[in-house]
């Protein structure tokens, strides 16, 4: 700051171009091309206040303003203000199904649908054969059930909409009995009581924490009873002295009282995993044949598809879901329907899924190939972090992610970035993390053991080309 006297700031002032000349200047017109005449207007405006606001605060650093000089200013602000909010990043956290990072990306076939769905319109309720209005259901229930052996099936906005609504319609000022050991929360706070609570139905919770048996569930049914329920405990697991009821010894109690078992298996899958090398999971058709009545899952995470819930079981379980008030609240749209439909559609051909499915062929990328992925981008990192940083390629263990098979992990490499005086760093290190979070195309890893760790399993080789390119333009 700089005291300027009355006749400087009188001669700032009278240079400073009139807003109609700015706009009508040449250097304007492509501004005014791009970003249209209302938004380059308002921000001449708002760069002209905050010139005049320095001047007359006597800043040292406000000098006379030309057109060019305005031009800069006012392109940059119009920059970030038009830049989308949603950005892509690299995944290098190492967890495959990340949550805030967007969970699945969808295979080639499912984008293609989409941009297809966006731009012409399509048969989302009208039936083709009758000419008549028909049900979005239709599009994708004969090849749900197909895969996974039901008799029928619905598909809302995501899971935790799926437990709501089938709650609501088949439980509504009933009772529900679940074991306490699976009365779980997962991210975001939703709790299975909870969302029990908001769909009206009644918890009437059964053995303890880490044991329950059949006689618990049989000694808890009475003339209130609505469903006999299991949780899929997909984002923990209880170790040591346990006791969990299989469903094949659920379900029959249940029908022979005359009621339906409910199993809300989160994430879901519809193939065997293990056959890929990958921890075991129940698949969808083993809980239908196993006696679940209702199945819900997602269509986001093992299954590799769009946000979605999907709900399969009996037919008149069905219809009576579909027909509940809350169903057209949580329906999906088109765009959701379009991309879902080519990935089912994948898993006709599972031998092919390690090569068309993103998700799988992320999760079964051979430790090797990623090992040799690190060692590329090594040199273009160091330069990145400069010398005051050290950057080795090392071995590392990736997750499958959101809430799916907890405490199990996949043998990955990456690269640990350590300062290089070996101390800890934290403040160091949150500064590199922050600088690579405001890249271009922003690169997301994890700090842990005094170390920046940036597992490249999700780094494929087109993603890989660009990274490296990014980083070369780049010195902490």
């Amino acid at each position: 700051m700089s005291d300027v006297s009355g006749s400087e700031l009188r001669a700032l002032m009278a240079r400073v171009p009139s807003v109609e000349k700015v706009m009508a200047s040449a250097e304007f017109a492509a501004l005014i091309v791009e970003y249209g005449r209302t938004q380059v207007l308002g921000a001449v405006r708002e760069s002209l206040d905050r010139w005049r606001a320095g001047a007359q605060s006597g800043d040292a650093s406000v000098s006379a303003l030309d057109v060019a000089q305005l031009k800069s200013s006012v392109e940059a602000a119009l920059r970030r203000r038009n830049e989308s909010r949603l950005r892509s990043v690299f995944n290098l956290t190492g967890t495959v199904l990340h949550t805030n990072l967007g969970r699945a990306l969808l295979p080639d076939e499912a984008v293609q649908a989409v941009m297809k769905a966006l731009t012409q319109p399509a048969n989302l309720e009208f039936d083709l054969g009758t000419g008549k209005r028909g049900d979005r259901d239709d599009l994708i229930d004969d090849l749900i059930c197909e895969l996974t052996g039901a008799e029928a099936a619905t598909v809302v906005n995501n899971n935790a909409a799926a437990v709501l609504l089938t709650l609501s319609a088949l439980a509504s000022k009933k009772e529900v009995i679940v074991s306490r050991g699976e009365l779980v929360e997962i991210g975001g706070a939703f709790r299975i009581p909870d969302i029990m609570s908001r769909a009206g139905a009644k918890l009437r919770e059964i053995g303890t924490t880490n044991r329950t048996h059949l006689k618990d569930y049989e000694e808890a049914i009475g003339p209130q009873t609505a469903l006999l329920m299991k949780v899929h405990a997909s984002n923990y697991a209880i170790s040591g002295f346990t006791k969990e009821v299989a469903l094949d010894e659920i379900a029959p109690l249940a029908h022979t009282r005359g009621l339906a078992v409910a199993v809300d298996l989160g994430s879901g899958t519809l193939v065997d995993l293990s056959q890929w090398g990958l921890p075991r999971e129940t698949t969808v058709r083993e809980t239908v044949e196993a006696g679940a009545d209702i199945v819900t899952f997602s269509g986001d995470k093992l299954l590799g598809g769009p946000q979605a819930g999907l709900i399969v079981g009996r037919r008149d379980l069905i219809a009576k879901i579909k027909k509940h008030p809350l169903k057209r609240a949580l329906r999906v749209g088109k765009l959701t329907l379009a991309a879902l439909e080519p990935v089912l559609q994948l898993y006709r051909a599972p031998e092919r899924l390690t090569e068309r499915l993103t998700t799988l062929r992320l999760l079964t990328r051979a430790a090797g190939d990623i090992r040799l992925a690190a060692e590329r981008v090594q040199p273009a990192l160091q330069h990145a972090v400069g010398e005051r940083y050290a950057v080795t390629a090392e071995p590392m263990f990736s997750q499958i992610g959101s809430g799916a098979l907890p405490v199990d992990v996949l043998p990955s490499y990456g690269l640990v970035v350590k300062t290089v005086d070996g101390k800890r760093g934290g403040r160091q290190l949150l500064a590199l993390e922050k600088m690579l979070r405001e890249m271009v195309r922003p690169v997301i890893g994890r700090i842990a053991d005094d170390a920046l760790r940036l597992d490249l399993r999700c780094l494929e080789a087109a993603d890989e080309a660009e990274l490296i390119e990014q980083l070369k333009g780049v010195r902490a």
